[in-house]
């Protein structure tokens, strides 16, 4: 059975510190509760961190990985049970630089798809010290990265509030071109989606991850470098302000 994922369920669930679980499986260093608030690697965004309290100990959960059911590595077991009640706490500076850093790339490629004849986002990696975006097909020359970071920060200098909701395919394509929202690589038999929109429709994107709502929170972001990956493919790394 899939592991309830409790900071899916709102732009506002994202900012939950602290929650309480059972511990359902233990494998060595590894433990599965019936619910958790760790976000798990997985769509380019790195994995969350933070504590487990149990009896007057504290544990650190070091690692988070897993689709549907998810494993939380930690440095040490402690005479852990199964049917073990416990209280787990996010480590939120990581959560929320992740949220940031997540939130920026929709926004840049969002830029980008505007201001590029429909350039392609086709990969990503988002971490707590600095990101990147595979763009395709791009040929960047300075010009056109000053105007994607210039019209990137000015957009969060306005601000515009973030949403998650659940839709159709049908209903997303009606809204974006399927290119836009990389529709291709979700299997077709995924009929619902959680998506991710910012403002009036200034990006929507099909999403699992964690988010600010309102992109002000982003701050801005600032160019880093730029790199061929080929075959008209290049990466665009950033880090926020």
């Amino acid at each position: 059975m899939a592991t309830p994922k409790l900071y899916m369920d709102s732009i506002q669930s994202c900012y939950l510190k602290e929650f309480n679980a059972e511990i359902v499986n233990i494998e060595n260093n590894t433990i599965e509760l019936n619910q958790t608030l760790f976000y798990p690697m997985g769509g380019g965004q790195d994995w969350d961190q933070g504590k487990i309290k149990f009896n007057d100990k504290e544990i650190n959960v070091l690692e988070v990985r897993g689709r549907d059911k998810i494993s939380h590595l930690v440095d040490q077991t402690h005479n852990l049970e199964i049917g073990q009640k416990i209280e787990a706490h996010i480590d939120w500076d990581r959560r929320y630089r992740h949220m940031k850093m997540h939130t920026a790339q929709h926004l840049v490629s969002a830029v980008a798809y505007e201001l590029f004849d429909g350039v392609r986002t086709v990969g990503n990696q988002l971490r707590y010290d600095k990101s990147r975006i595979d763009f395709n097909p791009i040929n960047f020359d300075d010009e056109m990265l000053s105007s994607l970071v210039n019209e990137t920060n000015e957009l969060i200098k306005k601000g515009a509030k973030l949403d998650i909701k659940i839709m159709t395919r049908d209903e997303i394509n009606e809204i974006m071109p399927p290119e836009r929202t990389n529709m291709n690589l979700i299997p077709p038999n995924v009929e619902e989606l959680r998506v991710v929109i910012i403002g009036d429709n200034l990006d929507l994107c099909p999403c699992a991850g964690t988010h600010v709502q309102n992109i002000s929170e982003i701050g801005g972001i600032e160019f880093l470098k730029k790199k061929s990956k080929g075959k008209g493919t290049q990466r665009f790394s950033y880090t926020l302000k």
